[in-house]
């Protein structure tokens, strides 16, 4: 048995699973590479094949009812994926696009993210199909409120701690954590993003954007670059656009572009700190870019990577936003992209950038800094003692340097650091080990 067989089983049985397979072709890839120098023995090969197979998949009916008195469904899922290192921890996404898929692809990227933290945490992911965009508040609490109704014997601070994602922010985790709280009568740290004011982290909501900035930094240091002295080109406006955003420009980055799905805003000379926040307000309202008007802003349909030059690129949006054409032309000017979302560029532009000049850094590792935060958070409610903004922040910034450590010692070759197997390997390495020591 070797990587290819076990790629080659894999592609067959989930064939209809495109994003799960090209996440577990990138993942096994690494390996090879890795299993060459250490080989494996058969039983090390076995535990391999079952690393692909979530340890559970949960789905469920949730029944909600909206603002005319009417029932609606929608289909809630928990993939719990890999709990070798400790308790499964990934968001939950509410979107339309959510499915077996997404959720497989995301909850098995999750594992070796969560393993190159060093926190003891396993991966899973969740969500529903759910579309919270033109809903009510009436109707998210309703549907927060079923959703848990579902979820909540299956989690546990122990046993699967729930965050956020696309579609569920502070106001949805305060809905999910107030139902579990009644039908639970337990307090227990459950859910992280929570607010403060019952058990959340303070830079939690920064957390994700503000760690791929920490790890943009080391890597430009890494190579004698200063990020400070660049240009970049970040896509999204959500939550890790927004923070990656702020953070880039409070260290003197000129951020150019900020995008929704229709299209992007473009500001030659740089978005400030007041922008951000306009745009912030924008998203609130549920209105579109193309409707804020900014001084030297411009708002351009489709997307920016074959449009914008910039020295750095972070697509902060979804999954294969970017794709080969886009990646042919970000390499003819970047000096690094920084993936800030899970998964953004497709196989295809993958290959591109790794084939490149450009510095290429996966968002297994750079955008961590959620988790690690998360994972921060569980500290506190089990200690029952709340952590100070700067306590949390430099916590980050040293978890994101030590995963940026992990990437360049595990991804060393010849033609420089491979940031993309060194995340995969070190990540690899760690779940692997206590797969053994456990005796499974």
């Amino acid at each position: 048995m070797n990587t290819k067989h076990i790629l080659e089983s894999v592609s067959t049985k989930y064939a209809h699973q495109p994003l799960f397979i090209q996440a577990v072709t990138e993942f096994l890839e690494s390996i090879a590479l890795y299993v060459t120098k250490q080989p494996m023995s058969d039983e090390d090969y076995l535990r391999l094949e079952r690393l692909l197979v979530p340890e559970r998949l949960i789905s469920f009916r949730v029944t909600w009812g909206d603002d005319q008195g009417n029932l609606q469904h929608n289909i809630g899922y928990r993939v719990q994926f890999n709990s070798a290192l400790g308790p499964y921890k990934g968001g939950l996404r509410f979107d339309p696009s959510v499915n077996e898929d997404v959720l497989k692809f995301l909850g098995f990227e999750q594992i070796f993210k969560n393993s190159l933290t060093g926190l003891q945490l396993g991966g899973g992911k969740g969500g529903s199909d759910f579309d919270p965009k033109g809903k009510s508040d009436a109707e998210i609490r309703s549907f927060c409120r079923a959703f848990m109704l579902g979820l909540h014997k299956h989690i546990g601070i122990d046993q699967d701690v729930p965050a956020g994602d696309i579609g569920v922010g502070g106001r949805e985790i305060g809905y999910l954590f107030g139902m579990y709280k009644q039908i639970s009568n337990s307090n227990e740290g459950v859910l992280t993003g929570k607010d403060e004011l019952f058990g959340g982290s303070c830079r939690r909501t920064e957390a994700t954007g503000h760690g791929v900035v920490y790890f943009a930094q080391a890597v430009a240091k890494q190579h004698s670059l200063d990020l400070a002295d660049m240009t970049a080109v970040v896509s999204g406006s959500g939550n890790v656009a927004e923070f990656t955003a702020r953070k880039l420009i409070a260290g003197g980055t000129t951020v150019l572009t900020l995008s929704d799905r229709n299209g992007y805003l473009y500001k030659e000379s740089g978005f400030s700190a007041a922008d951000i926040d306009a745009i912030k307000e924008c998203k609130q309202n549920n209105n579109g870019l193309k409707s804020l008007s900014i001084t030297g802003a411009t708002y351009c349909t489709g997307k920016p990577w074959q449009a914008v030059t910039a020295d750095a690129y972070f697509p902060c949006a979804t999954q294969n936003e970017v794709v080969k054409a886009d990646a042919e032309a970000i390499v003819k000017c970047a000096k690094l992209l920084i993936e800030g979302a899970n998964m953004p560029l497709s196989d295809e532009a993958v290959r591109v950038l790794r084939s490149s000049e450009t510095i290429y850094a996966p968002g297994k590792a750079a955008n961590a800094g959620g988790v690690s935060v998360s994972g921060i958070e569980i500290a506190q409610n089990a200690g029952h003692y709340a952590w100070t903004c700067q306590q949390v922040e430099a916590e980050l910034q040293k978890i994101m340097i030590h995963i940026h450590d992990q990437c360049v010692k595990e991804g060393q070759t010849e033609n420089g650091i491979d940031y993309l197997h060194g995340a995969n390997i070190a990540g690899f390495k760690r779940v692997i080990d206590a797969t053994k020591k456990l005796g499974w």
